[in-house]
């Protein structure tokens, strides 16, 4: 029977759990930043999110089938919006990965492509009809991804394009890679990865240092180390319950590094402790079972395909982030999640949960 989709579909636990990671972000944010020239970055994360929760619920009304029909076009869009990154782009700190659009607004635009990739690969394997992959399938899928990750590489922003490769993994795991062909990808893939490494002309030099820094930060405390290890000290510091709001030396003393983005687990474990970090794991957790439960209740394998793309590129982010700030992983850049201050990662994830809404409040409809 047809039930046309309404919000009482909508999944309220999913939005409730986001919410909440929501507003840790916004005080964490303020705590970080409370005695910097960032002091107020809160009041922005704040309208970061109402703009993002808006997106969501007018991205939920749209047909997710006609953002698929689209996708071709969006994914073209995003590849001039890259280009024109490197031509007309604001440099920061050497990096050009913003568009200034005006009173104070920058636009990334690598973070929302991740959004056009994930429809685009759905697109791609809904269209081989669950055949099995061949390699000229598998070349294709690879190219559609590996042509803005090289755009977005050479801005350069490593972290960002890192997201891309998870959208590729997960679709390729969905659309029937056989064992044997991932056997030949992970050799090809070691033998090219252990060349570029050796050449060290793929990479910048900082980028070489922030990858190598992870396994010895003391060799070089003042340089290429001095991240990571302020970011173990602020995690360590904070013991089982943590320092309390405001009271984190390494954060109010300004050691920790950029405490409001990259590094914000670290400064929020530093004042919540333990128990308070496993607190944001646990939510986490949860969001990502919600969203792997809409990805089984799908009404079709392509809304299945963009759900479990959202999982992968955010347990992605979540896994790198948190790797990083504990010293497991190297120093990339990559936000967390509904944490980490700014508009475009905001926008990215509420964008990408309303995706998630849409399919949900269709899979009762034929």
């Amino acid at each position: 029977m047809r039930r046309i989709s309404s919000f009482r579909d909508f999944d309220w636990m999913l939005l409730s759990l986001v919410s909440l990671v929501s507003i840790i972000s916004v005080l964490e944010i303020k705590s970080a930043t409370l005695h910097t020239k960032f002091r107020g970055f809160d009041h922005k994360q704040i309208g970061f999110l109402l703009a993002g929760i808006l997106l969501m619920f007018l991205i939920s009304r749209i047909d997710y089938h006609w953002l698929l029909d689209i996708a071709p076009w969006a994914y073209g869009i995003g590849l001039l919006s890259l280009v024109a990154v490197k031509l007309v782009g604001t440099k920061v700190l050497g990096a050009r990965r913003w568009i200034n659009l005006g009173g104070g607004v920058h636009f990334q635009p690598s973070e929302w492509v991740k959004l056009v990739l994930i429809l685009a690969m759905a697109r791609f394997f809904w269209g081989l009809a669950g055949r099995g992959l061949s390699w000229a399938d598998i070349a294709k899928a690879f190219a559609l991804i590996g042509v803005p990750m090289g755009l977005v590489l050479i801005q350069p922003d490593l972290g960002t394009a890192l997201t891309y490769f998870p959208v590729l993994v997960v679709g390729l795991f969905l659309g029937g890679v056989r064992f044997k062909q991932v056997a030949i990808l992970l050799l090809g893939f070691t033998i090219l990865l252990s060349g570029a490494w050796m050449s060290g002309k793929r990479l910048k030099p900082y980028q070489m240092a922030r990858l190598t820094s992870f396994i010895d930060p003391g060799s070089d405390p003042r340089g290429a180390g001095y991240q990571l290890l302020q970011s173990k000290i602020a995690v360590g510091s904070g013991g089982l319950w943590g320092k309390g709001s405001n009271q984190g030396t390494q954060t109010q003393g300004d050691f920790l590094p950029i405490p409001y983005t990259d590094f914000i687990f670290a400064a929020f474990c530093e004042e919540h402790g333990f128990a308070g970090g496993m607190g944001i794991l646990l939510l986490y957790f949860l969001i990502l079972v919600r969203l792997i439960e809409n990805a089984q209740q799908a009404s079709d394998v392509p809304g299945a395909f963009i759900v479990m793309g959202v999982v992968a590129v955010l347990l992605f982010q979540i896994v790198v982030n948190i790797g990083m700030v504990v010293g497991l992983m190297p120093v990339t850049g990559i936000p967390l999640p509904l944490m980490s201050y700014g508009g475009s990662s905001i926008l990215f994830t509420f964008l990408s949960l309303g995706i998630v809404m849409n399919i949900r409040m269709r899979r009762f409809v034929n």
